[in-house]
């Protein structure tokens, strides 16, 4: 799909567009640390809608020090009292050291990419045990944030709940 393609179709979806009442705010409290993964729908994984949560995206769902500052932002001024933290299963973050994923761009694309930080796991459960933590124990937000840890499944659709913070 090129650009031209792409502006076509936000014709179309501009034609029936019904979010214009919704605010910036977090209708259900939540937000949602989710991977860039295109087969992960957060609003839909969690029975909701647009309007209803905060969803931050990256590789891997890590808690980073943007998400940080984003959850931040989003507990103090746009209604967020919940997170949910959400990996997911056949993630490529999480099927490779940060050596061979760094080799991997160096091979397909030439460029030496070892002056930035991936952020790969080997193990999905403690990483998330303890970006969970991270965000527990950030300064900046309050510590009655509640945060839940759980792995998305892709093959099912399911969520497996791993940690849970009040």
């Amino acid at each position: 799909m090129n650009f031209d393609e792409i502006l076509a179709a936000n014709e179309e979806f501009a034609k029936t567009f019904k979010s214009s009442d919704l605010t910036g705010r977090a209708a259900q409290g939540l937000a949602i640390v989710t991977c860039m993964d295109s087969r992960i729908d957060p609003l839909r994984v969690v029975g909701m809608k647009p309007g209803d949560a905060k969803i931050l995206r990256n590789a891997g769902a890590r808690v980073t020090e943007d998400v940080l500052r984003t959850l931040v932002l989003a507990v103090h001024l746009l209604n967020v009292s919940k997170v949910l933290v959400m990996p997911h299963t056949d993630c490529r973050m999480a099927s490779g050291t940060e050596d061979q994923v760094h080799e991997a761009i160096k091979k397909a694309s030439g460029i030496d990419t070892r002056s930035i930080e991936i952020r790969t796991v080997t193990d999905q459960k403690a990483a998330l045990e303890v970006d969970v933590l991270r965000i527990k124990s950030f300064p900046f937000l309050p510590s009655e944030l509640e945060v839940m840890g759980a792995i998305y499944d892709v093959r099912n659709g399911k969520l497996e709940k791993l940690f849970s913070r009040p």
